[in-house]
């Protein structure tokens, strides 16, 4: 049975809502603060991965035994979803059209972490440094400085490096090509909620993702070597500038904070990546994966309405210790959907609905880089393996170490 007419066959939630609702299904309500009301969703969203996933608010069907959702989530649009299988548990306005911020660093990764090898030198001219958005993350590329292309993905995945984005690009053919690319990229995923116009993140007018998009896009990352060592990093040493004829390097540290801790987040246990986001129209956005007991869960928070510090990680958390202690006791409300090109023939290629778009790393363990235990433990097997071209659906991961 094809993926999208296996999730046809779900059992709606809307009988539980009234009891289940993390917040209220129509952000248009009053979120209790007199100057703040949330914006509504809107009315039509695709229903890629199944209809239920194209209806506002929160979607989950309880089955005996399964416990509540957190009450302390205020994402705008969140999805907690089975890695292995690509059953989504739970969601809250899944393919809400919305800024991504850096997590759209994961598609920028996915689509041209295969095409550089990562022993390659470049020396980055000023030209390649000259677009990097204002205020933008930086990890301190240098021009007239040599990096590997090694150095630059670790300098994206742990600092969110626009700099570095901006040189990788230089040399996947320019700036423009890879955003042909990643968009290319981003429908043969069936991301079509995703619409790219810097590969970096970087606030653009009419860029938006959703949070249905980035948990598919994490998923296809993740299948690849470079890419789960490389977001499972917490540290690692990068290039500096040059003394006496030595090169000088410093520590860099990922932003991840439920990979690393820090500014009052507790590491999460088992966590192996992916990808957090900050920006002034997306607000704070984040994608993790997280293994616990042999199940591997993908959560994606974005834009938070919470005045709790780091609120995008301790929602995020939340929602995977839901996800953890609910696996198995929920009725699936859709599903990550395969690559167009390796979906079943019988499985139809749903169109998004037009939602209104804002208008305005082997690599990573190499000698000076650092992890966390648990994740780097988890990511040698972590995900389904690609095999012969063909995308494995609805199996056992890991099928087997690499």
């Amino acid at each position: 049975m094809s993926a999208l007419k296996k999730t046809a066959l779900t059992v709606t939630a809307a009988s539980l809502l009234p009891v289940l609702l993390a917040v209220p299904a129509s952000a248009g309500t009053t979120d209790g603060k007199a100057t703040r009301k949330q914006p509504n969703p809107p009315a039509s969203m695709s229903t890629v991965g199944g209809p239920q996933l194209g209806r506002a608010g929160t979607q989950v069907s309880l089955g005996p035994g399964a416990p509540v959702l957190p009450k302390e989530v205020t994402g705008r649009s969140w999805i907690v979803a089975d890695a292995e299988s690509g059953d989504v548990l739970a969601s809250h306005n899944a393919h809400w059209r919305l800024p991504p911020a850096s997590t759209l660093k994961m598609l920028f990764a996915d689509t041209v972490l295969p095409k550089l090898p990562k022993t390659e030198a470049h020396k980055v001219t000023q030209a390649e440094l000259a677009d990097v958005g204002e205020g933008s993350s930086l990890v301190g590329v240098k021009e007239e400085h040599a990096y590997t292309v090694h150095d630059l993905w670790l300098g994206v995945f742990l600092r969110s490096g626009n700099d570095a984005v901006h040189v990788l690009s230089a040399m996947n053919g320019g700036v423009p090509k890879t955003v042909e690319d990643m968009q290319a990229h981003a429908d043969e995923l069936q991301a079509l909620d995703t619409h790219v116009v810097s590969p970096d993140g970087y606030d653009a007018e009419g860029q938006v993702s959703s949070a249905y998009d980035l948990t598919l896009i994490a998923r296809s990352g993740m299948q690849k070597k470079d890419f789960r060592e490389y977001c499972s990093t917490a540290r690692a040493q990068f290039p500096g500038g040059v003394t006496a004829g030595k090169r000088d390097y410093f520590e860099i540290q990922n932003t991840n904070r439920l990979l690393t801790g820090e500014s009052g987040v507790s590491p999460y246990q088992g966590m192996a990546g992916v990808k957090n986001g900050n920006t002034t129209h997306a607000g704070a956005t984040f994608t993790g994966v997280a293994e616990r007991n042999g199940k591997v869960l993908l959560v994606t928070v974005m834009n938070p309405d919470s005045e709790e510090s780091q609120a995008v990680y301790k929602e995020a958390g939340r929602l995977l210790d839901w996800g953890f202690a609910a696996a198995g006791k929920v009725r699936p409300v859709g599903e990550l959907v395969p690559p167009r090109s390796a979906a079943p023939e019988d499985s139809p290629q749903v169109e998004p609905a037009n939602n209104g778009a804002p208008a305005k790393a082997s690599a990573a363990a190499d000698e000076g880089s650092g992890g966390i235990g648990t994740a780097l433990a988890v990511v040698g097997g972590l995900l389904v393996v690609l095999a012969a071209g063909v995308f494995l659906v609805n199996r056992q991961w890991p099928l087997r170490r690499r």
